[in-house]
């Protein structure tokens, strides 16, 4: 990546008091933080470009606010500038962007350019952006234009927004979101195998919810044969009206979904990827293909080796963000694979007991603790008796 020339230290100008200087940062910090609540606002709707907010301001006020509303519309600074009462206002203010800036030109125009035609003194960013169209470009332009810069205020918040478009520039592949339902006592079934329901309604509905706002959802034909799911969104309440439609991916070691399957019989109105290995019979995927499912073909049928690869082809399309729906063995795969990045762990208000009752991950599973993938705790929530727990992982450790 390149490096970034700044002006304006993130540890303040030497040349003021300290006690301006420590009233400065506080102001970048609290309009930074109001640019990056904006930009959270295009999640599940700009993918894959990333979320992006802007605030501008004068004298502490703000004058117009800005976010990125969907993919291909216009972005965040052009937003805000629009949003001001009169184009004139922006003169001589401060425009915080919780990402860099663009510089080229791509579906819309160079935003470090309309903020340099409006006048702007000022540019306070949160991240660089590392694509490389960009890759310090925009801070460069505005520079060059005489704006004052400052760079990395509230970064590490910013970064955590944006992780799954960080991961797919800095590695090819999406983002893995894996979520299960379980006990607490930890299994996903009871020992004769009955899993509906472990949580509630609130906490289903939650799950729809982020199936609503991801690229794609992933099972194994295990699930599929075993529920004859149709891995759709089923939101209730206002959220249904902003939901997107996620592609069903099924990954095929070795056995396809039946033409008479909800997948199949769907794929008309919904899009179904399925993940192909090299033993899956030819003439059978020829079948599904002109019943209208698009085809992912690897090369291994190790199930390791299989998820790597579709990943990186996955990414390939575009692909910014993966919900794993399970099951078992799946997962298991993905983690063997070390391509979880994010688990939403559902904690339902119920016993099973059981050795034979099965927990969320199957597969031979880790010999030492040392070799266990590490999270970090994201968030608690509670939904009715049910409780949801979402870890993440470094960024910088997403492979």
């Amino acid at each position: 990546m390149t490096p970034l020339p700044t002006t304006g230290s993130a540890g303040g100008d030497p040349r003021q008091p300290l006690s301006e200087q420590n009233a400065s940062e506080k102001n970048d910090e609290r309009f930074m933080r109001e640019a990056i609540q904006l930009a959270s606002l295009g999640i599940g709707v700009v993918e894959p470009n990333p979320m992006v907010g802007c605030v501008l301001v004068r004298d502490g006020r703000v004058l117009g606010k800005g976010h990125h509303q969907k993919f291909g519309g216009p972005h965040a600074e052009v937003e805000a500038l629009r949003s001001l009462i009169a184009p004139e206002q922006a003169r001589g203010a401060t425009a915080y962007v919780s990402l860099e800036p663009c510089c080229h030109h791509g579906k819309t125009p160079p935003c470090s350019q309309a903020l340099i035609d409006a006048g702007v003194a000022r540019v306070v960013v949160a991240m660089a952006d590392p694509f490389p169209k960009v890759d310090g470009g925009g801070l460069r332009l505005l520079q060059a234009a005489g704006i004052e810069t400052r760079l990395g205020v509230l970064g590490g918040v910013a970064e955590e927004l944006n992780a799954p478009y960080l991961k797919r520039l800095r590695t090819g592949r999406p983002w893995v979101i894996a979520k299960w339902a379980m006990t607490m006592d930890g299994k996903i079934a009871t020992s004769g195998g009955q899993s509906q329901w472990i949580t509630g309604h609130q906490a289903r509905n939650e799950v729809h919810k982020l199936r609503s706002r991801v690229d794609g959802v992933a099972v194994g034909m295990g699930t599929v044969l075993a529920d004859d799911p149709m891995l759709t969104a089923r939101v209730q309440g206002p959220d249904r009206l902003h939901q997107r439609v996620a592609a069903r991916i099924v990954f095929c070691q070795h056995r396809l979904p039946a033409l008479h399957s909800k997948l199949m019989r769907s794929v008309g109105e919904i899009p179904l990827t399925l993940v192909i290995g090299p033993e899956v019979p030819s003439a059978q995927v020829a079948a599904l293909k002109a019943a209208g499912a698009s085809l992912v073909s690897v090369s291994s049928c190790d199930s390791t080796e299989m998820v790597r690869e579709a990943l990186s082809l996955l990414g390939q399309q575009s692909m910014t963000n993966l919900m794993l729906e399970g099951g078992s063995e799946l997962l298991a795969s993905f983690l063997s694979a070390d391509q979880i990045d994010e688990c939403h762990v559902y904690l339902g208000a119920k016993l099973f007991g059981g050795q034979t009752a099965k927990g969320p991950i199957g597969g031979v599973g880790i010999d030492q603790i040392t070799e266990a993938l590490s999270f970090r705790l994201a968030s608690i929530e509670p939904f009715g008796d049910d409780i949801r727990v979402v870890y993440r992982r470094d960024i910088t450790k997403s492979k």
